[in-house]
C-alpha cells in the first residue's frame, strides 16, 4: 500500500478541496493519505465523506506551526481527538494570530505602494480556512505584482524579507505534549528543509525525549545528505521514519505521492494513537 502522510487542502493553503484531494489520491493509486492542514481540522468532515466514496484510507491530522527562538519548526500530529479542549484552544489562538499578522504585512506593503488589500487576500480564502502567506501570495498574483507563489516567496514573503511578520506559535516541546494529550502521534515535518535548516541534532534529541514519535525524512526539500541524517537520527532515538509529498495542489511543485511512507513505519504510528481512528472505506 502506498501511503502519503502530508497533504494540504483549501482548509489551509492547498488549492484543492478535501474532496478533490482525496479523488486525486485515488487517481494516483495511493491507498492512504493524511490530511494535515495548518492549525485546523476544518477539512476533516468533507475528507471523510470523500474517502468513503473513493475507497481511500484517510488519516486525519494537523500541521502545527511551532517556534523556538524565532525559528520556525513544523510538527505533524496524526489522529488526535479534535475535541480535546486544550488542542481546540491552542489551534484557535494560532489561527487568530495569523489574522492580525496578515493585517500588519499588508500595511507594510501598502506603505511601499504595493497594491494589495485585505479584501483581495480574503478573496483567495476558502470559507473557514486557516489564513496564511500563500493566500497573500495568490492575491499578489491576482493583482499582477508577481507571476506565481514561488516568486512571491523568493522576495516579498520570505522569512527574512522586509514584509515578514511572525505569528503566535507554540514551542515544539509544548506542541508535542499537546498532541500526545489529545491521543495523537507527533512527527517532525521536513526538519532540514531550507525553512527549517536550524533544526539541530540536539533539538531532535530534546524533542525525542519529550515524546516525539517520528521524523519526516523523505521529502522533496531534503537533499540526499539530509535524508541520511534524518534516518540516522531516527535510528539513534528510536523514531519512526516517514516520507511524504507535502502536497499543496497547484500551490507548489510537489506532486501527490512523490514520497511515501513504508507500511511497517505507519504501523508504528497507529499503534501509538488513541484519538480518532483511521477512516477505513
Amino acid at each position: 500500500m502506498r501511503i502519503d502522510l502530508h497533504t494540504h487542502s483549501t482548509a489551509s493553503d492547498g488549492t484543492q478541496s478535501p474532496t478533490e484531494l482525496v479523488a486525486e489520491a485515488r487517481a494516483v493509486r495511493l491507498g492512504m493519505i493524511a490530511l494535515t492542514d495548518h492549525d485546523t481540522t476544518a477539512g476533516w468532515e468533507e475528507a471523510v465523506g470523500a474517502a468513503l466514496h473513493h475507497g481511500v484510507r484517510l488519516v486525519r491530522g494537523i500541521e502545527i506551526s511551532c517556534s523556538r527562538t524565532h525559528r520556525s519548526i513544523h510538527l505533524l500530529g496524526y489522529l488526535p481527538n479534535p475535541d480535546d479542549p486544550r488542542l481546540v484552544i491552542e489551534l484557535a489562538r494560532a489561527r487568530d494570530s495569523r489574522v492580525s499578522r496578515m493585517d500588519r504585512m499588508i500595511e507594510r506593503m501598502a506603505a511601499d505602494g504595493i497594491p494589495v488589500s485585505v479584501e483581495e487576500v480574503r478573496a483567495q480564502l476558502a470559507p473557514g480556512a486557516t489564513l496564511g502567506r500563500p493566500h497573500l501570495a495568490d492575491a499578489l498574483v491576482s493583482v499582477g505584482v508577481v507571476a506565481d507563489r514561488d516568486e512571491a516567496f523568493r522576495d516579498l514573503l520570505h522569512d527574512r524579507g522586509r514584509y515578514y511578520v511572525g505569528h503566535y506559535a507554540p514551542d515544539p516541546v509544548d506542541a508535542i505534549e499537546l498532541v500526545r494529550s489529545a491521543g495523537g502521534v507527533p512527527v517532525l515535518a521536513h526538519p532540514f528543509a531550507m525553512r527549517g535548516a536550524t533544526v539541530s541534532d540536539d533539538l531532535v534529541a530534546e524533542l525525542a525525549a519529550a515524546g516525539l514519535a517520528g521524523i519526516e525524512a523523505h521529502h522533496r526539500d531534503h537533499e540526499p545528505a539530509d535524508v541520511e541524517r534524518a534516518v540516522r537520527l531516527a535510528q539513534r532515538h528510536d523514531l519512526v521514519v516517514t516520507g511524504s509529498s507535502d502536497y499543496h495542489g497547484t500551490g507548489k511543485l510537489n506532486r501527490l505521492g512523490e514520497r511515501t511512507t513504508e507500511p511497517r513505519e505507519w504501523s508504528r504510528i497507529v499503534e501509538q494513537s488513541s484519538g480518532v481512528k483511521v477512516v477505513e472505506p
